[in-house]
């Protein structure tokens, strides 16, 4: 991870941007041109301008760095090329690129793609062909890293294709980055409108050509499954627990169960300790590292609540067996877990064995195999919360998005930037109701490369309000990033007190809502509730992040999505989706899965063969398909719970088109973009269909290519890191942090501390929610549910 540092990217030669931006001529003039054509001015530095520099040329960069450049007679065609030295890099890049200016820089299509190509030879490893492009909102803006050209002594040509041209743009720019010592050298550049047209949808399915379809399968989760972990094997582990059952928790019943979509079969496995509520990641080579759990229920006085264990287990696929580990530092129930570049895991947050709050960080080391101990682990003891959403930024940073579980958000704006190598918290601002994003969702936006997080709906289940629809979305290539408002969330229909589903109005939206990140780039929503642990919300909608618009009414889940449900992508692109948990305590067995409107326009595109399945960093690896196809991409596999999967990521993989059939795949260099690890790859054509997805590994155990190509990205925070925490041992959490008020009947039933408002009270309430009268724990009745002392609720009709 890097301290972070206060970097510019700047222009190292005066362009005439701002004289034609004052003479007032439109910044987007030609028309497109036809595929074939070279869309670029002077591509062989041919043409000088009187000083001597090339026309629509300049070196630009950024960072800590010795450099120089200079025309050499040196040239692959011609008598020009370009060479850029660095004797000295402590950070930055420098680059040889077109002006951006309406003369210079290209002009393109929304939705098209570009051939690029440009001949080169570089004694160092570490360049990158990179984008720019001009949005007509916010003028020039870096785009992607598209390509790691290998090292090499002779003139060699670099060929990739652009991703899709997003909206809103109408013009781009390129170059090579070098961004370690060394000298390149590039001449004769070339870009081509490449576009593959769509061949139109062919779908007879009805509604379901543009909502999709559910269908609820015809067997039972055997599990109460609390979460959902996608194997490199392609198999489902659903890890229960006691699944919030203490009656199971006192018999030592513990249940694993692994789905084979295969063949529809479950696989009971022996299940070492409660793994309710525990925190999950995928390691580097496939396991699945388990941390924390429940070692207690509350007490029935309701003095102590959960508690946290220090035990930590790896499923290991292959033999779909649990190993214990070295313990964790300190308790934990509801830990984040977060994979690092490094194949790392960090972990915050969650509840102490003696149902405290822990405020120490907990590292994984993947060199060692085991957890560090305290005093190897950087500490700001800082209590995060549950299941607080910690997510990769590209830097090695972590961004805290403010989605977690339970209460209310962190002090401050309730999202922060985390530097471990600083041991600093620097908060960021925008976040909307930032104490109302309870079991909200957040993820990563496809491409990984754009660096942009979306944060959807939420509630409290302290205050009990009515669920939100806010969107809110944050650009975390900004230098001083801060999250914006987005569309509302769409609304369904809703079933409140157990009346027939009814619209929605006004501010409604739901809580335990999922996103899951889909292979045509979209992300699914779906599932959910509007307050806590009660009244199902029925509403699916798909958001475009190319348009950050929601295309509502999207066909919904058959069955009830809320608390404790979990929703992921399966390898076959299709979505499956496990569990509720109301608060009288019931568990549904039901198993749904969804079929994305883009499995019903036709045949799918087939990947007929992969160069191996071991992908190093800043790799190009080929593959060939059946159909051209006109993108490609790796998706990590889910590790989902409470709303939560911080490590989800779809990873671009730009193409170099070698035919219709054989494609070369460029590998990020970055290691923060896609941490080691099994990816789902797929490929996608211009339909949006996508093929059935091939596992492939990248990093870890590969050398890379290059060394990390890292951008100065959120390196002028305007707030000042927050001071750190004096050593303490934990944070003062109540026993009823769950929302719950523990005098009245057992640990799995929620009678809430707060009714929502439209209840008229709360045995009126319980009622109408199908709960059954209730033991009085003890002799307290704080919500005075019992009047006649007999010490059971609501068994009056009151």
């Amino acid at each position: 991870m890097n301290s972070p540092r206060r970097r510019r990217r700047r222009a190292l030669a005066v362009t005439a941007l701002l004289a034609l931006a004052a003479s007032g001529l439109s910044l987007s003039t030609a028309p497109p041109a036809e595929a074939g054509t070279n869309l670029l001015v002077n591509p062989g530095f041919e043409t000088l301008k009187p000083e001597g520099t090339p026309r629509c040329w300049d070196i630009y960069g950024w960072g800590d760095n010795d450099h120089g450049f200079r025309l050499t007679d040196d040239a692959h065609g011609g008598q020009r090329a370009m060479e850029v030295t660095l004797t000295r890099r402590a950070d930055g890049d420098r680059k040889a690129m077109m002006y951006e200016t309406p003369s210079c820089a290209p002009n393109v299509t929304p939705g098209h793609q570009y051939d690029l190509s440009v001949w080169y030879k570089s004694t160092s490893p570490d360049i990158a062909v990179t984008l720019f492009r001009r949005d007509v909102r916010q003028g020039w803006v870096y785009w992607t890293d598209v390509m790691t050209p290998p090292m090499s002594a002779t003139y060699r040509r670099a060929e990739v294709r652009t991703p899709p041209v997003p909206p809103g743009t109408d013009q781009i720019t390129w170059g090579v980055s070098l961004y370690g010592t060394g000298t390149l050298t590039t001449d004769d550049y070339t870009m081509e409108d490449a576009t593959v047209p769509a061949t139109g949808d062919v779908c007879t399915a009805g509604d379901a050509c543009t909502k999709g379809a559910w269908e609820v399968l015809p067997f039972k989760n055997p599990v109460r499954a609390i979460h959902a972990v996608v194997l490199k094997t392609g198999k489902v582990l659903l890890v229960a627990g006691s699944g919030n059952d203490p009656e199971r928790f006192a018999a030592g019943t513990f249940e694993t169960a692994v789905y084979d979509p295969a063949n529809g079969s479950f696989k009971t496995i022996n299940t070492p300790i409660d793994m309710f509520c525990a925190g999950h990641v995928q390691l580097a080579d496939g396991k699945v590292l388990i941390m924390g759990g429940n070692k207690g229920y509350p007490s029935a006085d309701g003095k102590i609540g959960y508690q946290g264990y220090k035990d930590s287990y790896v499923f290991d696929p292959d033999t779909e067996t649990y190993t214990r580990t070295n313990d964790m530092i300190d308790g934990h129930w509801y830990p984040s877990a977060t994979v690092l570049g490094n194949g790392d895991v960090i972990s915050f947050g969650g509840l102490r064995e003696d149902s405290t709050g822990s405020v120490t960080a907990e590292r994984w080391s993947a060199a060692q195999n085991k957890w560090l101990s305290l005093g190897e682990v950087n500490q700001t003891w800082s209590y995060w919360g549950l299941y607080p959403s910690m997510i990769l930024m590209q830097d090695g940073r972590l961004f805290y998005s403010g989605s977690h579980v339970f209460g209310n958000g962190t002090p401050g704006t309730g999202a922060s930037i985390y530097d471990y190598d600083a041991n600093t918290i620097t908060d960021v601002p925008g976040l909307q109701k930032k104490d109302e994003r309870d079991q909200s969702a957040s993820v990563l936006l496809p491409p990984a490369q754009d660096q942009r997080v979306l944060t959807i709906g939420g509630g409290n289940i302290e205050t009990n309000p009515d669920a939100n629809r806010l969107v809110d979305i944050i650009d975390l290539k900004q230098p001083d990033p801060a999250y914006r408002p987005g569309p509302l969330l769409p609304q369904g229909t809703q079933s409140v007190n157990g009346a027939p589903p009814a619209p929605q109005t006004g501010a409604q939206g739901k809580m335990y809502v999922s996103a899951v990140l889909l292979p045509d780039g979209k992300v699914f929503e779906t599932g959910g509730a509007l307050h806590n642990r009660a009244d199902p919300v029925y509403e699916a909608s798909m958001f475009d992040p190319t348009t950050n618009t929601f295309q509502p009414g999207m066909a919904t889940d058959p069955a009830d999505r809320g608390y404790h449900s979990s929703t992921f992508l399966l390898p076959d692109g299709r979505v499956m989706s496990v569990g509720d948990n109301p608060g009288d305590g019931s568990f549904t067995d039901k198993v749904s899965v969804y079929t994305p409107p883009y499995l019903f326009k036709g045949p799918r595109p087939q990947i007929t063969s992969v160069a191996g399945d071991r992908w190093k960093y800043g790799d190009t690896r080929r593959i060939t398909v059946d159909r051209p196809i006109v993108r490609a991409e790796l998706i990590r596999p889910a590790a989902v719970t409470h709303s939560s999967d911080p490590n989800q990521r779809f990873v671009d993989l730009p193409l170099t088109v070698v035919d219709d059939t054989t494609i070369d795949l460029n590998v990020t260099s970055n290691p923060n973009i896609a941490p080691p690890g099994w990816y789902m790859l797929f490929a996608v054509d211009a339909n949006g269909v996508p093929s059935v997805a091939e596992w492939v590994h990248v990093g870890a155990s590969e050398q890379a290519v290059a060394s990390p190509h890292v951008h100065d990205f959120a390196n002028d925070l305007s707030k000042s890191p927050k001071p750190r925490q004096k050593h303490r041992t934990s944070a003062p959490v109540g026993p009823q942090v769950t929302g719950c008020d523990r005098h009245y009947g057992p640990a799995d039933v929620c009678v809430p501390t707060t009714l929502p408002a439209t209840a008229k009270n709360h045995c009126t309430w319980l009622k109408s929610q199908g709960y059954a009268p209730l033991k009085l724990n003890t002799r307290r009745d704080p919500l005075r549910l019992d009047p006649d002392r007999n010490g059971t609720t609501c068994d009056h009709g009151r």
